[in-house]
C-alpha cells in the first residue's frame, strides 16, 4: 500500500522564497507547514515516523530524528552539563522564577549538545509531574510535591524555561511524564492504579494540566501502569482530556518498551499488531520500543493498516503531531531559527554555575534549630563526618557535572582559616580469604583484585561504606576506586555507584564464626576466590560456595567520627542516600526510616560534641527514629548537584537566609504515609491534605534565622457565590473571569536578622456534605522582612480552588463518557482561611462563606 509523494518544489529564480516548500516557510502557520510536509511523505515514510528513531528523507532534506532527550534537572546522558538540584529540591525553593531559569539553562545546554551531535533530540522528556503522594516511591526525587497544584506550578515553570519565550520557536519541546497514576516501581508495568473519579480530578489531572494549558508543554509520555484496570497507554478518554487543555497539538510518546509490554506482561492485547492499532487509536503518536530498531514497529503498524485495524487517517493524525513537534523547534527554519547560534561554548557558563549555587542555597530547608547552632559562629575547627561528608552524588537522570563541590569543600572555602577534618564513618578493613590464607588486594589501577598478599599492607585496605539495610560499597585504598562485580574477574576501578543495574553494591553475610561472605547485588552471585590464581569473581551461586573472609578492622569508622567530632568546635554530620541504591527507578524504598548506619554516625558525633548539625542529603523524606528523633539541629537538601557544598555552606553560615520550605511532608510513622499501592489519599488520610495527625515535619515547613510572627488575616469580602460546576481543574493562577477571594495577612519579624517568610494560606472547610481535604493550600507569597519590620501580605485565589468532585453534578454540553460523569463543584458553606508558616503551623484565621450560586 503506497501513496504517491508530492514532489519537492523547485526554487524560482525570480522569487526563491515564494517557491520554497511550505513546510520551510516561517510565515505559514504550524498546521499548514505540518500538513504540507505530511503530504510530501509516502505511506511508508509516514509509518516510519511513528517510531522514536525517525529515518531521514533525503529527497526532502529531512534529517534523521530521535524523540526524547532526558533533562530532568539539567541536560542528562550527554556528557558534561550543569547539574542542578533534584526536582524535589527545586520545589523546596517555592520559586517559579528560579525554576524557569534552571529550565532555560537546561534547554540551552541541550541545544548546545545538538550543535555537536544532530541526533540529540530537542524533544525533552521532562518534567516529571506525578504527585509525590507517598515517600516510598523509588523515583521520589524526580517529582516536585505531594500537592498537585504545587506540582503543576513547578512543572509549568520548568517547562516554560525549557520552551523558552520566543513567540514562534521553542528552544526545546517538553514532554510531561508519566501520564497517569504512576507512583510505584514494584511491578510497575502490571500494577493497577485504582482511582476514583475524585482522585483523578482532584489529585492527578491538575498536576498535568498546568503546563499544557499554559502552552509550554508540547508533549506527554504515558505511564507503564494500568489505571482502573486498563493500561494507561490505551486509555483514549484520558489522552483526549489532556489534549483538550492545549491550544495546539500535544505529541504523545510511549515509555520505553511499553508497546511490547501491552502483549508480554500486561497481556492486554493478543499480539503486537493489535497492540499497535490500540495504541494509535488511543492517541499514541510515537513508539519508544526496541531501542533504535524501528523495523518491528513499522511491521506491526503496516499490518494493522492492511488488516483494517487502523486507518490511514489514524496514522496521519499521529504523524502530524510529531511533525508539528519538530517544526516547533525551528528544525526547518534555516537562518530564521533564533537559537541556531548556540554552540558547545554555551555549556558550563559562569552564570550557570552561579545559578546552580543559588538553586542549592534556596532549596536547603532548616528543619530544626533548637540549640541555636545556626547560623554558624566563626569556627576554628570543623569536623565533617558521614558518607556524604565530601561526596557529591548524582542520580540516574543527572548529567555529568563539570566539577563538584562537596560539603567539606564548601565549608573549607567559606571558612579558609578553619581546620576542616573529614571522617566518612567507613570502617577500613583488611580481608583475608580462608581458602588460601592470603589478603585481598588491588593494584593502583584497580584492574586486578586478588587474594594474594601474605600480610595486611596499604594495598589490602578497603573502606566499607554501609548505606543501610545491609548494602555496602567497598573502596580500595590502592586504586581509590570502588570494587565492582560488573567485570570478570572482579575489579576495583569504578569511579562511582551507578548504572541501570548497579555493579558496585554488595551485601555482607556474617557467619557464626564472624567471617564474611559478600553477595554481589548486581548479579545475585557471591564472591569466590579462584583456585591457584587468587583472582576474585562474582560467580558462586550459594553462600556455601562463597569465599569466607576473615575481616580485620584496621581503622574504626565510628571511632574516627568520634575523634574528629571531639576535636572540633562544630561537627556537621552528612548522611543520606546514594540515589542509585534502595530507592530509584525500578526499585521502591524498603522502608522510610533513616538507616541505622546513618543513625550510628550521628550518635557517635553527637555524643562527642553537642554542637552538631545533622545534614541530611537525600532524594526523599525520612522518618527520624530512635537515636536521631530528638536531634536538635537538622537541615535537609536534595542531591544538589555540582554546587551542593557551596550552596549548603551559604545557608549554614548565614550568608544566605534559609528560604527552603518542604513541598513534601516528612511522616512521623510509616502508617502516616499510607499504602504505596493505594492511590486514594482521602481514604488513607495521606498527604498533608488529609492527615489527621501532625507529621514530623509538615508540608510548607522550614525555619528562618529571624523570628516571624503572624498578626491577623482578613478578607476583603466575607462571602462569594459558588461558581457553576466545571471540568476545568483550577490551579494557582486564576483564569480570566474567575471570582477571586482576596485575603491580607499581617506578619512581623521580631528577630535581629532579616528573614524571608513564605506566607501560606490554607482553606479548612467546616462540615461539608461531601468530605473535603482537612486543609488545602490556596495561595502563598514570599516576603522579605528586615529586623523589626511589619508588613501586610496580599494574597488571592479563585473560588474554584475550593471545588471537590461531585458524582451527581453535571456540566452542560460536557463530553459524555466515564471520565466526565460528575463535575468539580464548590460546596456552599463556611470555610476558615488559616495563615501561617506550614500546613500545621497556622496561628491566625478568619471565616469566609461561599453562598449558593
Amino acid at each position: 500500500m503506497t501513496t504517491q509523494a508530492t514532489p519537492a518544489a523547485v526554487p524560482s529564480e525570480t522569487d526563491p522564497d515564494a517557491a520554497a516548500p511550505l513546510f520551510r516557510r516561517v510565515d505559514a502557520s504550524l498546521a499548514e507547514r505540518a500538513r504540507d510536509l505530511l503530504e510530501r511523505l509516502t505511506t511508508e515514510e509516514r509509518i516510519a515516523m511513528l517510531h522514536q528513531a525517525m529515518p531521514a528523507v533525503p529527497r526532502l532534506g529531512v534529517a534523521e530524528y530521535r524523540t526524547g532527550c532526558e533533562a530532568l534537572h539539567g541536560a542528562a546522558w550527554l556528557g558534561t552539563a550543569t547539574v542542578f538540584p533534584q526536582p524535589v529540591g527545586l520545589a523546596a525553593t517555592w520559586d517559579p522564577d528560579l525554576i524557569e531559569r534552571v529550565g532555560e539553562v537546561a534547554a540551552t545546554e541541550v541545544r548546545a549538545k545538538r550543535a555537536e551531535n544532530p541526533l540529540v533530540s530537542l524533544n525533552v522528556w521532562a518534567p516529571v509531574v506525578n504527585t509525590l503522594r507517598h515517600p516510598g516511591w523509588g523515583r521520589n526525587e524526580e517529582g516536585y510535591s505531594e500537592d498537585p497544584h504545587v506540582t503543576a506550578l513547578c512543572g509549568t515553570a520548568y517547562s516554560q524555561g525549557l520552551r523558552g519565550r520566543h513567540p514562534r520557536v521553542w528552544k526545546t519541546v517538553p514532554a510531561l511524564k508519566h501520564f497517569l497514576g504512576y507512583d510505584n516501581e514494584t511491578d510497575r508495568s502490571v500494577t493497577d492504579s485504582e482511582m476514583s473519579l475524585r482522585t483523578l480530578h482532584e489529585e492527578e489531572l491538575p498536576a498535568f494540566r498546568g503546563a499544557i494549558e499554559a502552552g509550554v508543554a508540547g508533549g506527554m509520555m504515558l505511564a507503564y501502569n494500568r489505571v482502573n484496570g486498563s493500561p494507561a497507554h490505551t486509555q483514549p478518554e484520558l489522552v483526549a482530556e489532556a489534549r483538550s487543555w492545549a491550544d495546539g497539538s500535544l505529541a504523545v510518546v510511549s515509555d520505553a518498551g511499553a508497546p511490547t509490554f501491552l502483549v508480554t506482561t500486561q497481556r492486554a492485547q493478543p499480539d503486537h499488531v493489535h497492540a499497535a492499532a490500540a495504541l494509535v487509536t488511543s492517541g499514541l503518536d510515537s513508539f519508544t520500543d526496541n531501542d533504535a530498531d524501528a523495523a518491528p514497529t513499522i511491521s506491526y503498524v503496516t499490518e494493522a493498516l492492511e488488516r483494517g485495524l487502523l486507518t490511514a487517517a489514524d496514522a496521519d493524525r499521529a504523524v502530524l503531531r510529531l511533525l508539528e513537534l519538530r517544526l516547533r523547534t525551528g528544525e526547518f527554519d534555516g537562518d530564521a531559527d533564533p537559537y541556531a547560534t548556540i554552540t558547545v561554548a554555551d555549556i558550563d557558563q559562569p552564570a550557570s554555575r552561579e545559578l546552580a549555587r543559588e538553586s542549592v542555597a534556596r532549596s536547603v530547608v532548616v528543619l530544626r534549630n533548637a540549640a541555636g547552632v545556626l547560623p554558624l559562629a566563626e569556627p576554628a575547627r570543623i569536623a565533617v563526618v558521614g558518607p556524604l561528608a565530601d561526596a557529591v552524588l548524582t542520580d540516574w537522570y543527572a548529567g555529568t557535572p563539570p566539577y563538584s563541590v562537596g560539603i567539606a569543600a564548601g565549608l573549607a572555602a567559606r571558612y579558609p582559616k578553619a581546620a576542616v577534618e573529614v571522617a566518612t564513618g567507613a570502617d577500613t578493613v583488611a580481608l583475608r580469604a580462608l581458602s588460601n590464607g592470603r589478603y585481598l588486594r588491588a593494584d593502583q589501577t584497580g584492574a586486578v583484585v586478588e587474594a594474594a598478599a601474605e600480610a595486611a599492607t596499604d594495598d589490602t585496605r578497603f573502606d566499607v561504606v554501609d548505606w543501610g539495610d545491609g548494602i555496602l560499597s567497598l573502596r580500595s585504598a590502592a586504586s581509590g576506586r570502588l570494587l565492582t562485580g560488573g567485570a570478570w574477574p572482579v575489579r576495583a576501578d569504578a569511579d562511582r555507584i551507578g548504572g541501570w543495574v548497579v555493579q558496585e553494591s554488595f551485601r555482607r553475610h556474617v557467619h557464626a564464626d564472624g567471617t564474611w561472605s559478600l553477595l554481589h547485588l548486581g548479579s545475585g552471585r557471591w564472591l569466590r576466590v579462584m583456585r591457584d590464581s587468587g583472582l576474585v569473581a562474582a560467580e558462586a551461586v550459594t553462600v556455601d560456595q562463597a569465599e569466607r573472609f576473615a575481616a580485620r578492622v584496621v581503622v574504626s569508622g565510628a571511632q574516627a567520627v568520634a575523634d574528629a567530632a571531639a576535636a572540633a568546635d562544630l561537627v556537621v554530620v552528612a548522611v543520606g542516600n546514594d540515589p542509585h541504591l534502595a530507592g530509584r527507578e525500578t526499585e521502591d524504598r524498603p522502608h522510610l526510616y533513616l538507616p541505622a548506619s546513618a543513625v550510628a554516625v550521628w550518635r557517635a558525633a553527637r555524643e562527642a560534641n553537642d554542637r552538631a548539625v545533622l545534614a541530611i542529603v537525600s532524594s526523599y523524606p525520612y522518618i527520624l527514629g530512635d537515636g536521631v528523633r530528638d536531634a536538635e539541629t537538622v537541615v535537609w537538601s536534595s542531591h544538589g548537584g555540582q554546587e551542593l557544598g557551596n550552596g549548603l555552606a551559604d545557608v549554614l553560615s548565614g550568608d544566605a537566609e534559609p528560604t527552603g520550605r518542604l513541598a513534601q511532608s516528612w511522616p512521623a510513622t510509616p502508617e502516616q504515609a499510607g499504602d504505596l499501592f493505594d492511590y486514594d489519599t482521602l481514604r488513607q488520610g495521606a498527604t498533608y491534605r488529609h492527615q489527621a495527625d501532625a507529621p514530623a515535619f509538615a508540608f510548607g515547613h522550614g525555619l528562618t534565622y529571624g523570628a516571624v510572627s503572624y498578626g491577623e488575616v482578613t478578607v476583603t469580602d466575607a462571602a462569594a457565590p459558588a461558581p457553576a460546576p466545571t471540568h476545568a481543574h483550577p490551579g494557582f493562577a486564576p483564569r480570566a473571569g474567575d471570582a477571586l477571594v482576596r485575603a491580607s495577612v499581617r506578619v512581623r519579624n521580631n528577630g535581629e536578622r532579616a528573614a524571608e517568610e513564605l506566607v501560606q494560606l490554607y482553606a479548612l472547610p467546616e462540615g461539608m456534605p461531601i468530605p473535603t481535604p482537612r486543609r488545602l493550600l490556596v495561595a502563598f507569597d514570599r516576603v522579605r522582612l528586615e529586623p523589626g519590620e511589619e508588613r501586610v501580605v496580599d494574597l488571592a485565589f479563585a473560588v474554584d480552588r475550593l471545588a471537590v468532585w461531585d458524582d451527581d453534578a453535571r456540566v452542560a454540553g460536557a463530553v459524555d463518557d466515564w471520565l466526565h460523569a460528575g463535575a468539580l463543584r464548590v460546596q456552599p458553606g463556611v470555610y476558615r482561611l488559616h495563615a501561617g508558616s506550614s500546613a500545621w503551623d497556622l496561628p491566625v484565621s478568619t471565616a469566609f462563606e461561599v453562598t449558593a450560586g
